[in-house]
């Protein structure tokens, strides 16, 4: 497919048919750079990058999607809602494909992490942290799809609702804290009422943290992939399974600790 294609159907919701579907390369490096050239087309009309998204980061869904490796892609101003104080937004999902959604946390950044990746030197290039949701749509019909396939699909991002900041400078001292920190946490996933899943942070590559540095590394090693900058928001990937949607369905996280809750409500 054309970026121009895969452009269109991310406009206007549409599946892929099943010979656009088989017509992308397995090369997961060329995915990328498709996937880079549909970024310039959005740039190109207007729209504004806000930073990234880290997809299948969390290895206990693997084997259900066939998805054995991180995946990532673009946030975009026109895919980025604040929550309000109350910690709640809304989304309309009228013009996703099989939207799914996953809880996750974001991190924002104060300055592009310096050339010696580590643990600590990330540490002191965020500036806050959040509770977030990401909505994932696949234009793939039942979410069945090869990796280069979910990386040519914008890696599978629809929109992304964060919550409420918390400066890092309130959470941790230092990298290493920071790690312990959230690896130790946990949430509930909950809609109508009920608990739907509860997750764990040592799923996403053992914390949202180690997530990060690992997409750091990866997109560093793209060719023309532009770097995070200041003010970038980037989120970490699941915490639990990504859980199909319906417009009329409102959901909740809850946070054993650190971070505050967050409520989406879809339209």
């Amino acid at each position: 497919m054309t970026p121009q294609t895969l452009l269109k159907h991310i406009d206007e919701g549409k599946l892929w048919s099943n010979e656009e579907l088989t017509s992308i390369p397995a090369d997961v490096s060329q995915a990328y750079q498709t996937a880079l050239q549909v970024r310039k087309l959005r740039e190109a009309r207007g729209e504004q990058p806000r930073g990234y998204k880290i997809g299948f980061t969390n290895r206990s869904i693997w084997e259900r999607y066939q998805v054995f490796e991180p995946i990532w892609g673009t946030v975009w101003n026109t895919t980025l809602t604040m929550a309000n104080a109350q910690g709640e937004g809304t989304v309309d999902i009228s013009h996703m494909s099989q939207p799914r959604l996953e809880p996750e946390l974001v991190f924002g950044m104060r300055c592009t992490p310096p050339a010696d990746l580590t643990v600590q030197s990330l540490f002191e290039s965020i500036e806050w942290m959040s509770s977030g949701f990401e909505i994932v749509q696949s234009h793939s019909l039942d979410w069945k799809f090869k990796v280069a396939d979910t990386v040519t699909d914008s890696g599978l991002h629809a929109h992304l609702l964060v919550g409420k900041q918390v400066p890092l400078k309130d959470v941790a001292s230092n990298g290493a804290q920071l790690h312990e920190l959230l690896a130790g946490m946990s949430l509930e996933l909950v809609h109508a009422g009920k608990v739907a899943e509860k997750g764990h942070a040592t799923n996403v590559l053992d914390s949202p943290l180690m997530a990060l540095l690992h997409f750091m590394k990866a997109l560093r090693q793209c060719p023309g992939a532009p770097d995070v900058k200041a003010g970038d928001v980037i989120t970490t990937g699941t915490w639990t399974d990504a859980w199909p949607l319906v417009a009329g369905q409102t959901w909740e996280s809850r946070y054993d600790s650190l971070l505050t809750g967050l409520k989406i409500k879809l339209v």
